[in-house]
């Protein structure tokens, strides 16, 4: 066990730290303020009851007959580009078998075709087909347990299923999955497809591919070796094809299923400490090494960090904690629309940016205070929360969603970005930074902190910038050193030509980390302009992946306009035009490609002065 390197204060005591950023005073209040503030005390404390029925999230495909003339979006309901994507037809098999089948006759007839999990969690477009005339292959019914050898701790599982059920079929069994992603609704397959992580530096890091240890996957048969249209391939540590199928992008065929490396269960403690932000450029490193299972929510704004010091423990220590994380539990619909009517009503205070920061940041303090006075979600017996630590087993604490999957209640409550409902609508920009570069990107952040503190109310809102750990990875698509993850989830307006309040600083923050810090973007989040050249990034890994592309998918049925675009293949995924840069479609270059009618115009970052950002004159 490691020892913990960080005093910290209980958040709900009087010796909290505060930082700079804090509460409108009592003088500035307007009855609408007034108003606001208690109308969010209300929501926030709604959002904190822990729901006991949810609609389910609803799937990601739908048809206008039966299995055919269909549509396919994300999670959100909107890809970032606005298009709707088409297929002629969906298929839902239930065995490799018929999965064998379906690409066998897609192959046959040199039909595009694309890998869809039932709920499509990433935001970019990897599960669209190019055209109307596509074929998509739904895992929705692939998402069994096959086998769990305990005197090898491995488990076999079809591709998909999803974190939640894995994770609980090891523990029946008194096993553990190393990592996870924090949300427990994403697919394996869906996993493997984006490189989605956990966070840790620890033995072979957060990512959970790291531990895969063979795949099965079915793609087109080979030309002229009359082995059929289809084949099924086994990939283990033995063929070097296995590093492309860690990080596939799904442009490879149809992963079957999947076996993967476990562990003993274990327990964790975990403590969020809370402490100023003035030395965070200087601890972030030292503080990924110190704790097994290391992560960081930071508020710029507020000057503040909490740490999460978290620790692998013995299983005799006492606890029964749970981490049921408070943004992925069922949210009243009245309450997600009542939160989202007021950031729009906010952001489009027409007379004042002033005021409309000023009120940005006091939703945000109130949200943020209830969020950590709870604890984030944490609760020390699958109940309530007591205080730090809390400690419980590796299948409670790594991993949560709530809101995904209960009985039916007319969307009485849902996850609050459930696209049924006006609730939350946002963009979620993830971007991968070397370690040996985190400090000074940091200081860059603060830099521009300083010079506009209210603009960072903005992430505040959604948890602040995130970091997580994630090491080198073999995968030819998966990081090229040991990075930390910076992720900022912020307010996307639902009309594409509307700017957005501080929008200059939010981009000039992407652009940084992705151009002045050559970060690498997550591979299923970010907006269109993060992924223009990514490929050129990875140098040598990328044509070694395309190797593989080719050799099992030669003419390219699984491959799509978006994907060529992003492996450098064809294209470029900047979409340039008026107003582009208001929804990250582009970089502006022009002051046509922000809304110079509406006061903003393209200009220099004011930290990266190489940025190019929409800023608000006038």
């Amino acid at each position: 066990m490691r020892h913990q390197s960080i005093q910290f204060t209980d958040l709900r005591g009087a010796g909290m730290v505060t930082g700079t950023g804090s509460y409108p005073s009592a003088d500035h209040h307007s009855p609408v303020m007034m108003l606001t503030h208690y109308l969010l005390v209300l929501i926030s404390l709604a959002s904190l009851f822990a729901f006991t029925q949810c609609s389910p999230v609803v799937d990601s495909i739908r048809c206008s007959t039966g299995t055919t003339d269909c549509t396919i979006t994300n999670i959100y309901g909107t890809f970032p580009d606005w298009k709707t994507c088409r297929a002629r037809q969906v298929i839902f098999p239930t065995t490799e078998e018929q999965l064998l089948a379906a690409v066998a006759a897609a192959s046959s007839s040199n039909l595009k075709m694309k890998v869809a999990t039932r709920y499509s969690n990433s935001i970019p477009k990897l599960s669209c087909t190019d055209g109307e005339e596509g074929l998509l292959i739904s895992t929705k019914f692939l998402n069994r347990i096959i086998n769990i050898n305990k005197a090898e701790m491995t488990m076999t599982v079809e591709s998909g299923a999803r974190m939640k059920e894995v994770i609980n079929a090891a523990a029946e069994v008194g096993l553990a999955v190393p990592h996870s992603t924090f949300w427990w609704g994403i697919t394996i397959g869906g996993l493997l497809g984006t490189g989605s992580y956990g966070s840790s530096l620890s033995g072979k890091g957060g990512a959970l591919h790291e531990y895969l240890v063979s795949v099965r996957m079915i793609t087109p048969g080979p030309k002229g070796l009359g082995l059929g249209d289809a084949i099924i391939r086994y990939l283990n540590a033995s063929h070097a094809q296995l590093q492309a199928a860690k990080v596939s992008l799904g442009v490879l065929g149809v992963i079957s299923q999947v076996t993967l490396k476990l562990q003993p269960n274990f327990k964790r403690s975990l403590t969020y400490a809370t402490i100023s932000d003035s030395d965070i450029a200087d601890r972030v490193l030292p503080f990924g090494n110190e704790h097994e299972f290391a992560s960081i929510f930071w508020y710029p704004h507020l000057r503040m960090v909490d740490y999460a010091v978290d620790d692998r423990v013995d299983l005799a220590i006492p606890g029964n904690g749970y981490f049921r994380f408070i943004g992925f539990n069922p949210i009243p619909r009245l309450v997600s629309e009542i939160t989202r009517n007021n950031e729009e009503r906010i952001e489009n205070i027409s007379n004042s940016i002033t005021v409309s920061n000023r009120e940005k940041c006091m939703a945000s303090n109130i949200t943020r205070s209830l969020i950590t006075s709870n604890a984030y979600g944490l609760t020390n017996d699958a109940s309530i929360f007591t205080g730090y630590p809390v400690i419980g087993l590796q299948n409670n604490i790594q991993s949560s969603g709530d809101c995904m999957d209960d009985e039916e209640n007319s969307l009485i409550t849902s996850c609050a970005w459930d696209p049924r409902v006006n609730g939350l609508f946002i963009y979620e920009t993830s971007v991968s930074i070397g370690l040996s570069k985190a400090k000074d990107f940091i200081l860059d952040v603060q830099q521009l902190r300083d010079i506009n503190p209210n603009a960072f109310c903005g992430l505040e809102l959604y948890n602040g910038i995130i970091l997580r750990y994630v090491k080198a990875s073999t995968a030819y698509l998966g990081e090229l050193e040991d990075v930390i993850k910076f992720d900022m989830t912020y307010y996307r307006s639902r009309n594409p030509t509307t700017p957005r309040l501080n929008q200059d600083v939010f981009e000039e923050i992407e652009q940084m980390a992705l151009f002045k810090y050559n970060g690498l973007p997550h591979w299923g989040k970010n907006r269109n302009l993060a992924f223009d050249g990514v490929a050129e990034k990875y140098g040598s890994r990328i044509a070694e992946f395309l190797k593989v592309k080719d050799e099992f998918d030669p003419d390219g049925l699984f491959s799509s306009e978006w994907t060529d675009q992003i492996l450098g293949i064809k294209g470029r995924t900047s979409i340039v035009g008026e107003g582009c840069a208001l929804d990250g479609l582009c970089v502006c270059s022009q002051d046509l490609h922000c809304a110079p009618a509406k006061g903003y115009f393209c200009r220099p970052g004011k930290v990266f002065v190489d940025a190019r950002v929409c800023t608000k004159l006038g």
